[in-house]
């Protein structure tokens, strides 16, 4: 009886050549990864680089700007390279770029932040410090005085939930709802001059909320951050536009302006 013939094997799959400046970079990232270059570090020069790796100069400023736009690297004032921790907003807008690329509609973007912002206000609920209260009382006074600055809202409203995040002490969820954070607040310039009301009923849910956080009342820290997302989505409605329709890209410019200007 003959032995039958097993079928050929497949082919080996040609190998892709990694250009030289992704490995540079690659290696350094995980040298500060893993630990073995601490935030703060000295990583070198561009010469001590070009000698270490036995590359070009150009292959090691390609590696470093990619670790520059990732914040894992920055610069002094003599400009030596240091190790550093990527800001949140670095690591945010990737996300909030290719939430808006890959079509994320502003129905996700809302239940995204149901879940996220009340899980954190319930963090913050339980954490929150009177130096966390003084920060959001500020906020919602200045919120008070600029009712009529559709800009000013804007930017106190972020800076409000944003607030919220960081007095949850979870650094999870604070990265977690950053990216589609960010693509909230293009949104307000849509609603605000639609919705009249918007700006006011905005600081009136922020005042319950600073009021329940400062009772470490989580339930009703909760109820009002979900009243403050649902009133969200019906002035979104009022406005004309549809939840199921995706995300703009031109929201991509919002995000992109918000690099240089991230918190640590």
């Amino acid at each position: 009886m003959t032995e039958a013939k097993r079928p050929a094997p497949e082919p080996f799959a040609r190998l892709e050549a990694q250009p030289a400046y992704l490995r540079l970079a690659e290696a350094i990232e995980r040298e500060i990864v893993s630990g073995r270059i601490a935030p703060g570090d000295p990583v070198g020069t561009e010469a001590t680089l070009c000698e270490q790796f036995g590359v070009n100069r150009s292959t090691v400023r390609e590696g470093i700007r990619l670790l520059e736009q990732s914040g894992l690297l920055r610069r002094d004032q003599s400009r030596r390279l240091f190790a550093s921790l990527p800001r949140y907003t670095n690591l945010a807008t990737r996300m909030s770029r290719a939430l808006v690329l890959h079509q994320t509609s502003f129905r996700e973007l809302w239940e995204a932040a149901l879940a996220l912002e009340t899980a954190s206000v319930e963090a913050a609920a339980r954490h929150a410090t009177d130096e966390d209260i003084a920060a959001l009382t500020d906020n919602l006074e200045r919120s008070r005085a600029q009712l009529g600055d559709p800009d000013a809202v804007i930017h106190l409203d972020t800076e409000f939930h944003t607030l919220i995040a960081r007095t949850g002490r979870n650094r999870v969820l604070e990265l977690a709802r950053e990216p589609a954070s960010l693509l909230f607040a293009p949104t307000l310039r849509v609603i605000l001059p639609k919705v009249e009301a918007a700006p006011q009923r905005n600081v009136e849910a922020h005042a319950h909320i600073i009021a329940a956080l400062a009772r470490h009342d989580a339930a009703e820290a909760r109820l009002w951050m979900q009243r403050h997302i649902n009133d969200w989505r019906r002035g979104f409605e009022k406005s004309g536009r549809g939840l199921d329709d995706p995300v703009e890209r031109s929201f991509i410019e919002h995000v992109s302006g918000l690099r240089s200007g991230g918190r640590a």
